[in-house]
């Protein structure tokens, strides 16, 4: 979404769907991943929402649904072609909001009436009149909600989906509303926050491109030379490049052929903080590029899992992090809110901060007075000769971090939420008493320190000072074929309607006055890049515009290899008979520093001979994300203890296995996982499920010993990305894990 509508995260956020009528979850189990936000979505339903869930797994959400329809995993895109092909024959879509503010949408049109409600239940499944059903009664509900999560982005066409769900919500015209949008749930406290400060290689914090502009203003806020950060490259080429994927890291060091993607040399190290290694596909290739790599290093307050599944002996390293609990910051929730955490302890034993951990390598490496230096420039300016951590790099982040807006999120106005959240309404965030005109967390964008946050992305029916916006204006002011890319609607207030960023080479022609003082100190800056001050800013607000434009969404991308989304068949297709009509992406070179099979792995021989089941995975409410933390609690690991495959009672009549019978599962890269067997209608016949929140066995084989005296967890399973399939999203390399095929046979 970052790339085409605007920004990432959800829209809108978890209480606003209290006003929904209609709640369309598609790729996502809120009652075991967001308990949370599962609570609100059965609010919702008590106050009147329709609850539709689509999933190939009758998942607990599914359970609680109005409704529940099995889908085939990864045809999400023709499903929503097929609901739009009778949206469209029948009138149902808002035209106004298209011409007003969406570009590209007759491209979505035609390819809509390509796909009728029988050939996308070809494709999908689901019968004709039920995607005729499914459109009609969301098409009608004012307003509908459209959740999903991981279960759309584990992918090869993870974008394209992510891409067609706010297409059919701005069909619609549910995007900008309480209670409708695109709402995609995170799954930890701090998952937006890490997208938010980069966790992503291909960008700086903020969204920002790797480009030489952006490296010069980021430069300017940490204090330090560009031809200094430069240096710390081995060219520009190598500093302007796309950095290696979680997902594609392992290739780096396995094939000789990335090495010209990665400044020719292969990966040597490698250091992990703060994420699970088994949460990602080809477990197994990852064991040997750990094994081949000469020094590899674990910050974490846990075992990380990939550490045991190595038989490296020496220059493995694991350094105690310390726990949310013994620390204090900023986490960003899944709307987009920034809250303070207080330290509620001192680390325990040798645990120490992130920052101290880093602070010492950067220390040891030669840089740690450039790697402070910005932190001591506002305390000094504060009049203090030492920093305080973390406030002072809140600051700096929040006012370096403009493109999304971040310069209203203070450290005292974020400790003042903290404080007196209950100060603030449960259902809108609205503030009352002295927080009146605010809106908890301040969700970004937060352009200032008078603005009150962003609780709904792009209502352009409220005035920008009451957290209005319109689509962001990111990609020119034209397209290619010479449309305007602004609004046709003017926000209330306004100066003017439809508009580019604003910046100092056109705020004037946007009926903004700058002083001659003012002018020199803007000059060359756009609202996004400024240093010292926050004028084009202020100045926009002032004039009732949004800091980054009024402009119009895209739903045709014309630098993207598919401009409009399109079914594509998975690479590992349980249909080979469609593979040639709805073919893989052609195979793409120096995809995250990696070459990436795509259409040749896919024709590469007729798969599902030899793997004839369609493996899907998912997770347990007990554990979270790999199990690492939670698998070493002894009541959670009680009630899941052991990995579990589920197959349908047919299927498994047909292999000969029984409730509780040992399996193999085979997976596509030539290893196996030893599994107990779980008979269960929560899957089709066709398919398996297997949960993603085990590690510890290898296709077999326990790994306990390998664990470090005392932190050996309670349960240990085979990990279900032992066995997952190649594949890789087309744009942003996350894996394919969501589909996948098998093969199953009695232990």
């Amino acid at each position: 979404m970052a790339n085409t509508f605007g920004f990432g995260g959800m829209s809108n956020h978890i209480a606003d769907m209290t006003f929904s009528k209609y709640i369309f979850i598609i790729g996502a189990n809120p009652a075991v991943n967001h308990p949370v936000s599962m609570v609100h979505i059965l609010r919702a339903k008590e106050s009147g929402a329709k609850i539709v869930v689509v999933d190939p797994h009758f998942s607990k959400t599914a359970a609680k649904a109005d409704e529940y329809h099995r889908i085939r995993s990864g045809t999400d895109i023709a499903l929503v072609y097929g609901m739009l092909h009778h949206i469209i024959k029948n009138n149902l879509y808002d035209k106004k909001f298209l011409e007003e503010r969406v570009y590209g949408y007759e491209d979505v049109m035609q390819e809509a009436m390509k796909m009728t409600p029988e050939e996308a239940s070809d494709i999908t499944g689901i019968p004709a009149d039920t995607i005729r059903h499914i459109a009609e009664d969301m098409a009608k509900a004012k307003p509908a909600s459209l959740i999903w999560n991981q279960g759309l982005t584990q992918h090869t066409v993870g974008t394209s989906n992510t891409r067609i769900m706010p297409i059919l919500q701005m069909f619609l015209g549910n995007m900008g509303k309480n209670g409708g949008g695109v709402n995609i749930l995170r799954g930890h406290d701090n998952v937006q926050g890490s997208s938010d400060m980069a966790a992503n290689p291909d960008v700086l914090p903020g969204y920002y491109p790797l480009t030489e502009s952006s490296w010069k203003h980021f430069a300017k806020h940490w204090r330090v030379e560009y031809d200094w950060l430069l240096s710390r490259f081995k060219d520009k080429k190598m500093m302007e490049a796309t950095g290696f994927a979680h997902s594609t890291w392992k290739f780096g060091v396995l094939e000789e052929e990335n090495a010209v993607n990665n400044g020719d040399t292969m990966l040597r190290a490698l250091v992990v903080i703060g994420t699970g290694m088994t949460s990602v596909s080809l477990l197994d290739l990852q064991k040997k590029a750990m094994d081949k790599l000469e020094l590899v290093v674990f910050i974490d307050p846990y075992v990380n899992d990939l550490a045991i599944y190595s038989d490296k002996t020496d220059n493995v390293f694991l350094l105690p992090a310390a726990s949310q609990m013994e620390t204090s910051g900023t986490v960003a929730a899944t709307n987009r809110s920034y809250q303070w955490r207080s330290k509620v302890m001192e680390p325990l034993f040798e645990c120490r901060e992130d920052q101290e951990i880093l602070f010492d390598f950067a220390k040891r490496f030669g840089f740690l007075e450039e790697y402070q230096r910005s932190l001591y420039e506002i305390a000094k300016a504060d009049g203090r000769t030492e920093f305080i951590w973390p406030d002072d790099a809140t600051t700096e982040l929040t006012q370096s971090i403009r493109s999304i807006g971040l310069q209203g999120m203070s450290p005292k106005r974020l400790k003042a939420h903290q404080e007196n959240w209950h100060m603030f309404d449960k259902v809108t965030l609205a503030g009352k008493g002295p927080f009146k005109g605010e809106y908890y967390g301040l969700p970004w964008p937060c352009w200032s320190d008078k603005h009150p946050g962003t609780p709904v992305f792009y209502n352009d029916t409220i005035p920008v000072m009451e957290g209005g916006m319109g689509f962001r204006v990111n990609w020119g002011d034209t397209s290619p074929d010479g449309k305007s890319m602004f609004s046709q609607r003017k926000m209330p207030n306004a100066s003017v309607g439809g508009h580019g960023p604003v910046s100092a080479a056109n705020v004037e022609s946007l009926g903004i006055k700058l002083t001659e003082e003012e002018k020199k100190l803007v000059e060359g800056t756009t609202y996004s890049t400024g240093f010292g001050n926050n004028i084009l800013v202020e100045k926009a607000l002032e004039a009732g515009l949004c800091p980054y434009g009024n402009g119009k969404a895209r739903a045709k991308v014309w630098n993207w290899y598919d401009q409009i989304p399109l079914h594509r068949e998975p690479v590992h297709s349980i249909r080979p008979d469609l593979i040639n009509k709805y073919p893989q992406f052609p195979d793409k070179p120096n995809h995250f520093r990696a070459n990436i099979k795509y259409r040749s792995r896919q024709i590469e021989k007729d798969w599902t001979k030899e793997f004839p089941i369609n493996m899907l995975s998912g997770r347990v409410v007990s554990h979270m994300g790999t199990g690492t933390e939670t698998r070493s609690a002894k009541y959670l690991a009680e009630v899941y203890n052991e990995m579990f495959v589920e197959i349908h009672p047919d299927k498994a009549f047909e292999l000969g296995i029984k409730d509780g019978d040992m399996v193999w599962v085979y997976g596509t890269m030539d290893t196996r996982a030893l599994i107990k067997a779980k008979l269960s209608y929560r899957v089709d016949v066709n398919s398996v499920w297997v949960p993603q929140n085990f590690s510890g066995m290898d296709q077999g084989v326990s790994r306990l010993d390998k664990y470090p005296e005392g932190t050996k967890p309670y349960a240990i399973g085979e990990s279900a990305n032992m066995i997952s399939s190649y594949g890789y999203d087309y744009n942003t390399a996350c894996p394919e894990t969501k589909c996948g095929l098998c093969r199953i046979e009695k232990a």
